[in-house]
């Protein structure tokens, strides 16, 4: 516990004292977003700076790395984390800093995600000692081993995760209202497992809450896809070092409608000619465009985030 108070509060401090540091920088540089047309109420946040997930990235870092070596586990973890967060660096820079629309192309993307992954799977399968049996919620601690299979599922779970975080990630700290609950919760699992990760998983909490002293509606600025998809790889990464893929599917089921909301979109989209069944996806822009607002979208997200997290818990 002592552990993850103090990763959480190095993370903490690192992160607020950068966003008077960063965000001016960025604005000058003139790093920011531009808004979908379809959302009205969004368009008085064009030319809010993006890429804040770097000052994230610098609170976790810093706060992990003071405890790696008492915690080697948490660096698998880092890893996956840096990984993808230099992937979405990539994707953002060549957006809003080469103004190439669409930033990194999909299949630049998804060979990028795949070869992160596949690191990841690598280290846990050769050079770990954890195993990839996963915990069966609700059996006090049964497993299930499904052989080679679970590489499969590996990659369909990190994957499936980092983009699930990335799709949430559309409203005013969203992203990080829920992340905060999931990160918590992660820590308080890897206490009551002993999986020893909880330098990176209080870090990630520390660092979400400061960023939200900058990010809350209104924001000051966005974490863009190098916050989003970097807090993907932590919660995959932090899933599987305590064995608990399967609970992503509890305590992240936000960030799995989020993602199934634009597939489902998607794809009747093109089935039916362009006729849509959600008003906006993903899941989030649904509802505002129903009438709520934006705090309101965090409000409901973040509470039955939370209470899922208390489900997962007891599941454990």
């Amino acid at each position: 516990m002592d552990i993850a108070l103090l990763a959480g509060l190095i993370a903490f401090a690192v992160t607020a004292v950068l966003g008077p540091v960063v965000i001016p920088a960025l604005t000058k540089k003139k790093v920011d977003q531009t808004e979908r047309e379809e959302l009205k109420s969004h368009q008085k946040k064009n030319g809010t700076p993006t890429m804040g997930g770097i000052m994230i990235l610098a609170g976790i870092l810093v706060a992990s790395l003071v405890f790696a070596w008492k915690e080697p586990h948490i660096l698998p973890v880092l890893f996956l984390t840096l990984a993808f967060g230099v992937i979405g660096f990539l994707d953002d820079y060549l957006k809003v800093v080469l103004h190439r629309s669409d930033g990194l192309y999909p299949k630049q993307k998804m060979a990028l995600q795949i070869l992160a992954t596949a690191v990841f799977a690598i280290y846990l399968l050769f050079f770990s000692d954890v195993s990839l049996a996963m915990r069966i919620p609700f059996t006090s601690g049964k497993m299930v081993d499904l052989k080679w299979f679970a590489v499969v599922i590996l990659f369909f779970a990190v994957i499936g995760t980092v983009n699930g975080v990335n799709f949430t990630d559309g409203v005013d700290g969203l992203a990080s209202t829920v992340t905060v609950a999931v990160a918590i919760t992660l820590t308080i699992a890897s206490i009551r497992t002993g999986s020893g990760i909880e330098g990176i998983t209080g870090a990630v909490a520390g660092a979400l809450m400061a960023f939200l002293l900058y990010n809350c509606n209104p924001a000051q600025i966005f974490m863009g896809d190098t916050g989003s998809l970097a807090l993907g790889g932590f919660v995959a990464g932090a899933a599987y070092m305590m064995q608990m893929p399967i609970f992503i599917l509890i305590f992240g089921l936000i960030y799995l409608l989020e993602v199934l909301s634009v597939i489902i979109q998607v794809t009747y989209f093109k089935k039916t000619g362009g006729k849509r069944i959600f008003r906006m996806a993903p899941l989030h822009h649904h509802f505002e465009l129903g009438g709520w607002s934006e705090p309101k979208v965090v409000a409901v997200f973040s509470v039955v985030t939370a209470a899922l997290c208390a489900v997962s818990l007891l599941a454990l």
